[in-house]
């Protein structure tokens, strides 16, 4: 999953252990599924965020963050 403000994405690398073994493992970002009420669409709008992005939600507005989204192209 990723976070459909800032992008976070998983990231990838080597799990590595005490004998030096290397195999593959991801790091998956926080990401969680939120509700906010839009009163310009007089609807609730769902969006997956990273922590980060409920973050930057919060202290942006959801008015200006759905305006963001909808620049991008991301269907709202």
């Amino acid at each position: 999953m990723h976070c459909q403000l800032t992008g976070r994405e998983p990231g990838f690398g080597n799990r590595v252990s005490h004998s030096q073994r290397k195999t593959r493992r991801r790091w998956n970002p926080n990401v969680q599924r939120k509700r906010y009420w839009v009163p310009s669409l007089n609807r609730n709008v769902t969006l997956t965020l990273s922590t980060k992005g409920i973050k930057t939600v919060d202290k942006l507005g959801i008015e200006a963050v759905v305006a963001r989204l909808r620049q991008q192209g991301v269907k709202v």
